[in-house]
This record gives structure tokens, C-alpha cells and sequence, in this order.
């Protein structure tokens, strides 16, 4: 065995224990994937990173005896930064470090390293059950959906925190647009996306934005642009994912043929167990004319034209209350209601981590929620969405 595995599996440990968990598979692709990001010397240092935040001084007092000064470690910090390996953060005008979760976190932060071999470790990993369970064991989803704008009004009522223009609004700068990683993915494996031709469509909001923007990742963009690279995302029938927070962090804009998080939706047999949305899509069946213009717009396959019906039909329990069939009704037949219970996201990404790890599922845990995907693929005869 490579001295230099020891490293990599020690890394893989540590990160398991952290929010969204990294698990080890039979076949060791994890560590591929480790590689990839990381120099042996830089998986032995983030081994003492924790998924919180924190400055040089409180981190070199763990990796003292692996670096001879702060100095010295905060440049090797930077160094993993700009490579994805790590996030950032500034506070109190000083520069913290934190370990990140391979999604979302080290994956996304990929955009300028992919390589054919990277997406092929990857595609691997993350369609192990290892990892899926993994992933859905999250007490909370780190992304939600919430409606583009034309489709809410006045009655619904809608909280700063689920409509975008206020969002942008309320953000702290810097802001920044980036490539979608899924969409470079997908055009890498061969394919086109169905939706649109554009490739800056996700944006990155204050801490994270600069991060970004050191990794040479994004460009700098103003408040005006962003909200119309937003409204443009909309018209075009994206779907808006913004970090599952009242204060965002950032917002992707999704389609079904590319979109990792939409392609988890599609699979599992009950999508919105493990989802953050306030609304759902109605249809007025007097309206309704049957066109099919809503089930051609959805993302999700949520919605469709019954033929013995002769009107469109919304699955409640996989319509994620995006409203971009709303937009494409041209008879007004579809609308946004909102449901019954509002669910209110944590104010930043550190509660939402901190919410996470409080919550963190043991090998029990992970069991009852392997059967219960079991039970609800066989009820609602959807295949189960992991591989052994």
C-alpha cells in the first residue's frame, strides 16, 4: 500500500465526522477523489480543520508540530482554498478556515479542476449507498426550493426568505456569477442542457462569493447584474436553490437534465421527505385546457396531462413549488398555494451546520432511514435511487 493512503484514509475519518459525513466504500474511490483536491501534506493539515470556522492562531495550535509558523499555515490554508479542498470565511476582519462537506462544498468548488477522471471518481462515489444515505441522513437539507418571482403575489404572503428579489436586496456584497459545475459536468460527459445555452447562471453572495473570487473561480458582479442574470435564469425556466438559510450564501438556478440536487429528487421515491420548499402548484381543472405546456416546463416531472382526465395533474409529493409551470399557463390554470406550515430556515450556514451536526445519525439511524426508502420505493413502485 502507498505510505501516502494512511494520510488520505485519516483525512476520509475526519470528514466523516463532520456535517454531511464522507463514508469509506469497498472500492477506496474516496480516496481518489481526496487526491484529486489534496497533496499528502495538505490532507494531513485539513485532518485538523473542524466544519466550524476558525482563525490561524486556534488552528495552529493543533498543527504546530506540522508547520514551523501562522504564517506559514495560513498560506498552505490558501493554498487548499483556491484549490476547492477548503472553505473560508472573514470575521471580525480576520480570515477563518473550515473543512467542507464534498457537496455542497469541495465538489462545487471544483468548477476550474475538472477533468474526465475527477467526474469519473465522482460519479462513483456519490451513486454508492454509502454516500446517499449519507447525504439524506442531513437533519436539514443544506439547499431549498423557493417560487420565481412571477409566480407569487400579494395573497401568498411571502416571506423575505422565500422570494429572491428580496434576497438580493438584502444580501451583503460581494456578489459574484460562476459557471454551473453540473451544466460543465454534463457538457464534459457529452451531453447538452435542454433548458438553456448560457453557462454563468450561479451566483455566489458575501463570504462565499469571496471565497470565489480569491479561487479565481467567478467574476465580480454588481447588485443590478446579479438580479438580472436572476431574472433571466427565471424566464428560462430554472429552477432557484438558494442555501437553506434566511441569509444566503448562494443561489443556483437548476435544471432537471443537468442539476445534481434534481437528479436526487427524481430518483427517490419520496423527494419532498428530504426537501425545504413553502409551496405547492394547484391546478384549476375549469381553466385547464390541457396543453401540456406545464408538464414540457417542469423540472421534476411533478406535473402532467392526465389523458382519461383531460387536464394537467400535480403530484403533491414530488412538486417542489418552484412556480415555473405557473409562468408557461396560458390560461392561468395553475397557481402557487402555500403550505399549511411554514418552515423557516436557520438565519446563517453556521446554525444551519451547527443544526446538522447536533443531529448527526448513528449506524441506528441510518438503518431505519435505509428501510424506510425500502418501504417507499416498493409503495411507490420508484426504484431504490443507491447502489450497494
Amino acid at each position: 500500500m502507498d505510505p501516502n493512503n494512511q494520510i488520505y484514509i485519516r483525512l476520509q475519518k475526519h470528514l466523516d465526522k463532520q456535517t454531511v459525513g464522507f463514508p469509506a466504500t469497498r472500492s477506496g474511490v474516496e480516496l481518489k477523489i481526496l487526491k484529486h483536491i489534496f497533496t499528502p501534506e495538505e490532507a494531513e493539515v485539513t485532518s485538523h480543520l473542524i466544519y466550524k470556522p476558525e482563525p490561524i492562531q486556534t488552528i495552529f495550535e493543533r498543527v504546530g508540530h506540522l508547520v514551523e509558523t501562522p504564517e506559514e499555515l495560513e498560506r498552505l490554508l490558501d493554498r487548499i482554498q483556491k484549490k476547492g479542498g477548503i472553505e473560508s470565511t472573514i470575521k471580525s476582519g480576520l480570515t477563518h478556515y473550515c473543512c467542507a462537506p464534498l457537496v455542497v462544498g469541495m465538489y462545487e468548488l471544483q468548477i476550474g479542476r475538472l477533468t474526465p477522471e475527477f467526474i469519473k471518481y465522482f460519479n462513483e462515489y456519490t451513486s454508492t449507498k454509502k454516500f446517499g444515505i449519507e447525504f439524506l441522513s442531513s437533519e436539514l437539507p443544506q439547499m431549498r426550493t423557493i417560487p420565481v418571482s412571477q409566480s407569487i403575489h400579494l395573497q401568498h404572503h411571502v416571506s423575505t426568505f422565500d422570494e429572491v428579489t428580496s434576497l438580493l436586496q438584502q444580501a451583503e456584497a460581494p456578489f459574484a456569477i460562476l459557471e454551473c459545475i453540473c451544466r460543465k459536468k454534463k457538457e464534459m460527459e457529452g451531453h447538452t442542457c435542454k433548458v438553456t445555452d448560457r453557462k454563468e447562471t450561479c451566483l455566489a453572495i458575501g463570504n462565499v462569493a469571496a471565497m470565489v473570487l480569491l479561487s479565481g473561480n467567478g467574476r465580480e458582479i454588481a447588485r443590478d447584474e446579479a438580479l438580472a442574470i436572476l431574472e433571466e435564469n427565471q424566464k428560462q425556466g430554472l429552477v432557484l436553490q438558494p442555501s437553506n438559510t434566511e441569509k444566503v450564501d448562494f443561489i443556483c438556478s437548476c435544471c432537471g437534465c443537468c442539476c445534481g440536487m434534481l437528479a436526487v429528487h427524481k430518483v427517490l421515491p419520496r423527494p419532498l421527505d428530504f426537501w425545504a420548499s413553502n409551496f405547492l402548484a394547484i391546478v384549476d381543472t375549469e381553466k385547464c385546457e390541457a396543453c401540456g405546456a406545464c408538464g414540457k416546463r417542469c423540472q421534476v416531472g411533478a406535473v402532467a396531462v392526465s389523458d382519461p382526465k383531460k387536464h394537467a395533474v400535480v403530484d403533491p409529493e414530488r412538486c417542489l413549488g418552484c412556480g415555473v409551470c405557473v409562468t408557461i399557463c396560458p390560461t392561468q390554470a395553475i397557481t402557487l398555494t402555500k403550505k399549511p406550515t411554514e418552515v423557516r430556515p436557520p438565519q446563517t450556514r453556521e446554525d444551519l451546520y451547527d443544526i446538522i451536526m447536533a443531529n448527526k445519525k448513528g449506524r441506528l439511524g441510518k438503518l431505519k432511514l435505509t428501510g424506510k426508502l425500502v418501504v417507499d420505493a416498493v409503495r411507490t413502485r420508484k426504484t431504490h435511487p443507491f447502489k450497494s
